[in-house]
């Protein structure tokens, strides 16, 4: 979970993280604001298998309302990560 957050329509917002998945390289970032029915996939396989993977994501709200950004990590063999990483903010 990380801190809800509020912000007003057209205030950029970034996030950031963290990720690892132990013995496997991460490939890929995914983050989704419709409940993970569509992701958006950041390349990051320029990473090794040793450590962990620093990630950010900008977001511009276009109208007010409730948002919830889900982040996962994609590995080396395709795997998703078994949980999301949720980020819930409110646009006035």
């Amino acid at each position: 979970m990380i801190a809800p957050q509020e912000l007003a329509v057209g205030q950029t917002i970034t996030f950031q993280g963290y990720a690892d998945d132990f013995d496997k390289r991460i490939v890929a970032m995914q983050f989704s604001l419709d409940e993970g029915c569509t992701w958006t996939t950041h390349d990051v396989s320029d990473t090794t298998a040793d450590l962990w993977v620093h990630w950010t994501y900008a977001f511009t709200p276009e109208r007010p309302g409730s948002y919830r950004l889900k982040v996962r990590s994609v590995n080396e063999e395709g795997r998703t990560s078994p949980a999301s990483a949720v980020a819930d903010f409110l646009v006035a």
